[in-house]
């Protein structure tokens, strides 16, 4: 299973997958049809699948115009989505598996930016020893999702769920706010000397207008404040006495960063 990264949108990206035994594809979170039809072109591939994380416009904007083209092709978001996700027909839970270019994924439940927000974990293969988590704007490279429809409870669950994951994940997020999210995490963390190293290597990275995404789990475990929200440090910086409160304050600070 290929995975090419295409960019949408102002910061938005859509991430095609696919099987060159079969020339068949898939799409996870297609905000903009016009790129995703571009890439199928370049790759002379079927588009079977549309994997949506959640409903919002820039992650499903593009669900009809590539359905005129690819009319068969099958359609999974959410099951607390029905009715949010252009075309969906298929309702998906916490557990369920679904499967392309012999590849299963299974499906996590993840509320918190979106009340019906879901991510889809492909187990790594021998062939690359790395895990796939196509996660929309649940988990960002060094940050989080807003909470628009959920709560810290919540999200602190959802990302806890991703936390367990091994540390040879690719973490395929629908944005670049990279170098955003560092800059605020090292204004609370700022004694981590991995979170320093990284920033630095952001900031070159996008000084030449390179992705920094995907980003490996790893290293989101060792950098990123919304996954460390149960560390002594950071509940120090935040004068917080448990997990979820560290989380809250944290969120409550990168909104108004």
């Amino acid at each position: 299973m290929e995975i090419y990264r295409v960019a949408a949108f102002r910061d938005n990206y859509i991430f095609v997958l696919y099987d060159a035994t079969s020339a068949q594809a898939a799409v996870v979170d297609p905000g903009d049809a016009a790129p995703v039809l571009q890439t199928l072109e370049h790759l002379g591939a079927t588009l079977t699948t549309i994997f949506n994380t959640h409903h919002h416009s820039d992650h499903v904007g593009g669900n009809r115009q590539l359905l005129e083209q690819f009319p068969a092709a099958l359609v999974y978001g959410g099951a607390e989505d029905r009715g949010r996700i252009p075309e969906q027909t298929y309702f998906l839970q916490e557990g369920d598996r679904v499967q392309f270019c012999n590849r299963q994924a299974e499906v996590f439940f993840v509320p918190g930016h979106t009340r019906a927000h879901i991510a889809y974990y492909f187990a790594p293969t021998t062939d690359t020893g790395w895990g796939e988590l196509f996660c929309g704007d649940t988990l960002f490279a060094g940050g989080c999702g807003r909470l628009f429809e959920g709560t810290p409870q919540q999200m602190v669950e959802s990302l806890g769920k991703l936390r367990r994951l091994p540390d040879a994940t690719r973490v395929w997020c629908a944005h670049e706010y990279t170098l955003s999210n560092l800059t605020f995490a090292i204004t609370v963390d700022s004694d981590n000397a991995a979170l320093r190293d990284r920033l630095k290597q952001v900031q070159a990275t996008r000084a030449q207008d390179q992705p920094t995404v995907p980003t490996d789990l790893g290293l989101e475990k060792q950098t990123n404040p919304f996954l460390r929200w149960d560390t002594a440090a950071l509940q120090q910086t935040t004068g917080s006495t448990s997990g979820v409160q560290t989380f809250a304050r944290l969120r409550g600070k990168k909104d108004l960063f």
